[in-house]
């Protein structure tokens, strides 16, 4: 039996969620087109017969933003690689940018092995496309192996899980066999909203939300959950519940039925909205509503 841990890492809108819940098979980490969609570390639990690894998404990282949240974002996604057994840089097929540069980095402290995905293959119509892009992925770093994948398409996972394995010590799992999630429900029903809110609302509210929840009770074939929905400002409360309430009220629905989706049960779910004045450049509140500064 071999397990370990495996960070994630790569700039803001690479994939490194859809990569982590197309290898654990189910979604663990919400995702969406808006960048640094993920704000916190997430683990997501790939099991095979002599297999367990335990990916660590992470924050994307981001050189040029300098409100606290996102500086929260940074040293969460940077204190994640500390214990790891190896590092899986993602990287986006043809699109190099600073912000790679400043993930390399981060992936190459940890001192231990660095494999790249080289993410979103699929755009490419001729596969002799990727071979000097991985030639220049080797010009960058010693990678320990580099992986053309596609998230999207699933394509090429089993060759990516194989390449990671080959740095998993022999020991025993790290969590139960089946388990795919290291984080709670309420952490789950709170992402799960966040996510409708992110797609919902991208163009006009793109990082001033955050969610908690209040209650939870969890039985068996009902949960029910109240979810509190933060925002900075008075107007952007209003843009949230919407002409009549439409808006938080189509949220809900869509949170609410993917919530069953994923838990095979029913849910109740009721959704608030709450203003907190500029909860995501004061570091207490980030605190008090879950975030991670390393």
């Amino acid at each position: 039996m071999r397990s370990g841990m495996v960070a994630v890492l790569g700039r803001p809108n690479v994939g490194k969620s859809s990569l982590v819940n197309a290898l654990v098979g189910r979604k663990v980490s919400i995702v969406s087109r808006r960048p640094q969609t993920t704000r916190h570390r997430i683990q997501g639990v790939y099991n095979a017969d002599d297999l367990q690894i335990v990916f660590i998404d992470t924050p994307g990282l981001h050189e040029h933003e300098h409100r606290t949240l996102n500086e929260f974002l940074n040293r969460a996604a940077s204190s994640a690689i500390e214990g790891v057994d190896a590092v899986l840089h993602v990287v986006e097929s043809g699109a190099w940018r600073a912000d790679d540069d400043l993930a390399l980095a981060r992936a190459a402290r940890a001192g231990v092995p660095v494999i790249a995905a080289l993410n979103k293959v699929d755009r490419r119509a001729q596969k002799q496309e990727l071979l000097p892009e991985i030639a220049k992925l080797n010009e960058r770093h010693a990678y320990a192996a580099i992986v053309p994948v596609s998230a999207t398409h699933g394509d090429n996972l089993e060759g990516l899980a194989d390449a990671l394995a080959a740095y998993m010590p022999e020991g025993p799992m790290l969590f139960p066999p089946g388990q795919i999630q290291g984080h709670d429900l309420a952490f789950t029903v709170a992402e799960c909203v966040r996510e409708k809110l992110t797609r919902m609302l991208h163009e006009e509210l793109p990082y001033a939300l955050s969610v908690g929840v209040e209650a939870l009770e969890d039985k068996p074939g009902l949960l029910r959950a109240h979810a509190v929905i933060w925002v900075e400002r008075e107007p952007q409360k209003k843009i949230v519940v919407g002409a009549g309430g439409s808006t938080i009220k189509r949220v809900g629905t869509a949170a609410r039925r993917d919530l069953e989706a994923q838990l095979d049960k029913k849910v109740f779910l009721q959704t608030y909205v709450r203003v907190r004045p500029n909860w995501s450049d004061d570091p207490a509140a980030l605190r008090a509503l879950g975030y991670d500064d390393g």
